[in-house]
């Protein structure tokens, strides 16, 4: 049996990268709990202070259906710590633009470029090129720092 799962990012500022990575992705931020029309109104209704609202923000894909087993998977959770990103992350995510591998390659790595600009314009860094085996990708860091790759 498939567990159901979530991927959990420790930041500094949940809602600046649960924006930036749902709009990377394709993700939306998680509705609110039935019942409010607004994260707002159901933190007020919980008495959770205002100063506590950034503790945390979640993205999800498309036709997400909190509590349910099946549908569109990961939820991306992003967590409020204390401490700063000091070491390479021992776990990264990989942006899939490229498409097929059907496709000519210089067709793909145009499709990576145009993927890469588009993060750098939400706020991403460009670290590096790679290419090994045939395959080619870039090395980017998300706002906070967080290594992930374009391919």
């Amino acid at each position: 049996m498939v567990s159901n799962f979530q991927v959990v990012f420790d930041c500094a500022d949940p809602a600046r990268l649960c924006a930036f990575w749902s709009q990377a992705l394709g993700y939306q931020l998680e509705p609110p709990p039935d019942g409010f029309d607004s994260w707002e109104a159901a933190l007020t209704a919980w008495n959770i202070p205002e100063a506590d609202w950034n503790k945390m923000s979640a993205a999800v894909p498309p036709g997400f259906q909190p509590g349910i087993g099946g549908g569109p998977r990961p939820r991306l959770l992003f967590m409020r710590v204390p401490e700063g990103k000091t070491v390479k992350n021992r776990v990264h995510l990989d942006i899939n633009a490229g498409t097929s591998r059907a496709d000519p390659p210089a067709e793909r790595w145009e499709k990576v470029l145009a993927k890469a600009a588009e993060l750098e314009g939400l706020g991403a860094a460009r670290l590096k090129e790679s290419e090994e085996y045939g395959s080619r990708w870039i090395v980017m860091a998300d706002p906070e720092g967080n290594e992930f790759c374009v391919h």
